[in-house]
């Protein structure tokens, strides 16, 4: 199977994550796509391949040459629920212009596409579909000399539980990279350090007619909540190392609100400052509205990789050289997102992360230019070789 084919069909099947589930995967769909994907390894003659009961597929590519480092491929399974992933209705066009979400350096490229009432799915389907794709090609060609490759897809990576239950040691790597970057050429080994928040917000309901000095509106109090985090401080307003507050999700009545926040910085100093000014505004609000009025609830969700990859430098300078080789310049800059590969750092796997291809990931304008993920399939291909 060809790349485009590989990715058309895993983009059919539904991989949602969910964080309000509690389970691993967070949703059924997932599950469904990993059984898929174990048997289609064992198929193109991958061996020792796993599926565990939290949905983590694991697998080998043997070494043509013992000599040489275990080297990770890893990429996520879901995608996320920023946009429904449901339903998918991929095509393929060839990019004349004219639209305002496609970028101009893809025109005379043939792009993968949707319809616009879903995500695409790149993010990160197209990751799995070249990892799949360059080990099926080095089974082919036997010819080409190389060490062990252990691959890795996780489920849940869009809410932050993509390497709960990853067993490291299981995995084996030397060293890993995730496929899970945007546009052509990103390599990236530096990324948010990362918090989720939660805010309850409790009122008291009595008939509108008779509320005077008796009602607490929750919604009016999670409002003005809101207004007192700095407005310039959130994604559409901030860029490169700035850090951000973003209000993800807000559901309430007179009774009861909740504020959904994640809360993003490269800086740990910033990072851990923005996490005590939410716990100080709740305390300024109790003070208001008395004791319990507001409770937060603060997870830390991943860190930094930069610290973690700093150390081995001769991966990042590898995957550059693999870049080069294959005619792709590298793009190096910091994730305004995190990755597996983040939480895997510090978890004794280094692994920063290469572009997938995709462009508007968890948008309904999301694209794939398929010259892109040509390329990152052969960017795994070159630093298995020069490995």
């Amino acid at each position: 199977m060809n790349i485009v084919d590989r990715f058309l069909k895993y983009v059919s099947f539904c991989t949602t994550s969910d964080e309000n589930t509690g389970m691993t995967p967070s949703t059924p769909g997932q599950m469904e796509f990993a059984k898929y994907l174990a048997e289609e390894l064992k198929s193109i003659g991958l061996t020792e391949v796993t599926l565990d009961e939290n949905g983590y597929i694991m697998a080998t590519l043997p070494a043509t040459e013992s000599d040489r480092p275990t080297i990770g491929f890893i990429a996520h399974m879901d995608t996320s629920p920023d946009a429904s992933g449901k339903h998918v209705k991929p095509s393929i066009i060839r990019y004349e212009g004219g639209d305002e979400h496609i970028d101009d350096r893809y025109i005379g490229q043939e792009l993968i596409v949707t319809d616009h009432t879903t995500l695409l799915g790149a993010d990160d389907k197209a990751g799995i579909a070249e990892i799949v794709t360059a080990m099926e090609y080095l089974l082919q060609h036997p010819e080409i000399k190389h060490g062990k490759v252990r691959i890795g897809f996780t489920p849940d990576e869009e809410i932050g539980c993509g390497a709960d239950h990853f067993d490291v040691k299981a995995f084996g790597a030397d060293f890993a990279y995730t496929m899970d970057g945007g546009a052509m050429g990103e390599l990236e080994f530096e990324n948010f350090n990362a918090a989720a928040c939660k805010i309850r917000v409790h009122g008291y309901n009595v008939h509108p007619g008779s509320a005077y000095h008796k009602m607490v509106n929750s919604m009016r109090i999670a409002y003005q909540l809101a207004v007192m985090l700095p407005r310039w401080e959130t994604p559409e307003h901030t860029q490169e190392y700035e850090g951000f507050y973003h209000l993800i999700g807000m559901n309430g009545t007179v009774e009861e609100t909740t504020l959904s926040y994640i809360i993003r910085d490269h800086d740990r100093a910033r990072f851990e400052s923005r996490k005590r000014e939410l716990e100080h505004l709740v305390r300024k609000v109790n003070r208001e509205f008395g004791e319990g009025t507001v409770e937060i609830e603060i997870r830390d969700q991943y860190y930094n990789m930069r610290e973690k990859i700093e150390p081995v430098m001769h991966i990042i300078n590898l995957a550059k050289e693999a870049m080069e080789a294959v005619g792709v310049t590298p793009v190096v800059k910091p994730i305004r997102g995190g990755t597996d590969g983040a939480r895997l750092s510090f978890e004794g796997l280094p692994c920063p992360n290469i572009f997938a291809g995709g462009e508007n990931f968890h948008s309904r304008y999301e694209y794939l230019p398929i010259p892109s993920m040509e390329a990152a399939k052969n960017v795994i291909l070159e630093i298995i070789k020069k490995a």
